[in-house]
């Protein structure tokens, strides 16, 4: 298959519309508790991510050059830091909230 042929194309949104079912089908139909379901979830978001990187942007770990993995490491961290702020301030609020 071609690296960034449409068939590479294709296969990356099937992929990605399957990774996206398999979470909804879990929240709609119970069928596992839900601990279980946010660990699939989270795993479904992981593989998610590595299937948009692969299949859409085209950054291959094996032979991607220094400046994609300082670029991908800084988006890590800034997803970190909204992420994590955003727990931190709703925390927050929950505690200040709940007197």
């Amino acid at each position: 298959m071609e690296r960034h042929g449409l068939g590479s194309y294709i296969m990356g949104f099937v992929l990605a519309v399957i990774l996206t079912a398999i979470p909804f089908w879990l929240v709609y139909s119970h069928a596992l508790p839900p601990g279980r379901t946010m660990l699939v979830i989270a795993i479904a978001a992981v593989l998610q991510i590595l299937v948009h990187l692969h299949f859409f942007l085209h950054i291959d770990f094996t032979t991607t050059p220094r400046e994609n993995l300082l670029a991908l490491a800084f988006t890590a961290v800034l997803i970190f830091l909204m992420v994590g702020g955003s727990f931190w301030i709703m925390i927050d609020l929950h505690g200040r909230m709940a007197l």
